[in-house]
């Protein structure tokens, strides 16, 4: 795959995904969940070709049934898979990377996060969070995921020099981590709605 954009998006395993949501949801629903949230991110990032970095043989046959490549890592960590396909991708010709996480129910496109130069950061709405960073492949931009993880690539934009942004969007900065996020959310549990744990 080359070009001038391609889409990344990490998928941890379905069965292990979103812990912080188990005393609301039952494990298979929450697997389903999952999937679902990012079968969403997928699809949002159309017309851009996708690759899911993984480490987990279930996702990556969906992966490829929805019609993203895969790229599979051994390591664990999502710093490590990032940094692992934003190379490979660069080895492919690609530019520049926009970088999804998969848990974003509410995106319906990614590819106005490209429309400028340098590096494109979209903050979580409590201002935590990165789920969206788009990087020139052969900045060396070091990512830094986890709590903090905006402020700290903020910081890394500024270490390179590149021209940045802040991209402030509702649908992007909506993520799901805590039982609290769900609310409204029951058609991505499918046809038998959300059902929370007694």
């Amino acid at each position: 795959m080359s070009g001038l954009v391609g889409v990344l998006i990490p998928v941890k395993a379905f069965n292990e995904a979103k812990g912080r949501l188990a005393s609301v949801v039952a494990a298979d629903m929450r697997a389903e969940l999952v999937r679902n949230m990012a079968a969403t991110v997928i699809a949002a990032a159309a017309p851009l070709p996708v690759t899911v970095v993984c480490d987990d043989d279930e996702v990556d046959v969906w992966a490829r049934s929805v019609g993203a490549s895969v790229l599979r890592v051994h390591e664990p960590g999502l710093n490590h898979a990032v940094e692992a396909g934003v190379a490979a991708l660069a080895a492919a010709g690609v530019e520049r990377v926009l970088i999804a996480h998969a848990d974003l129910p509410r995106a319906t496109r990614l590819d106005h996060c490209t429309t400028t130069e340098g590096i494109t950061l979209v903050p979580d709405r409590h201002l935590d969070g990165t789920p969206v960073i788009v990087v020139p492949s052969s900045a060396g931009f070091r990512f830094a995921y986890g709590p903090g993880s905006y402020a700290a690539h903020v910081a890394e934009a500024e270490r390179l020099g590149l021209p940045w942004r802040s991209l402030h969007d509702p649908d992007l900065a909506f993520d799901v981590d805590d039982p609290d996020d769900l609310k409204g959310l029951a058609d991505l549990v499918g046809t038998r709605g959300f059902q929370p744990m007694d």
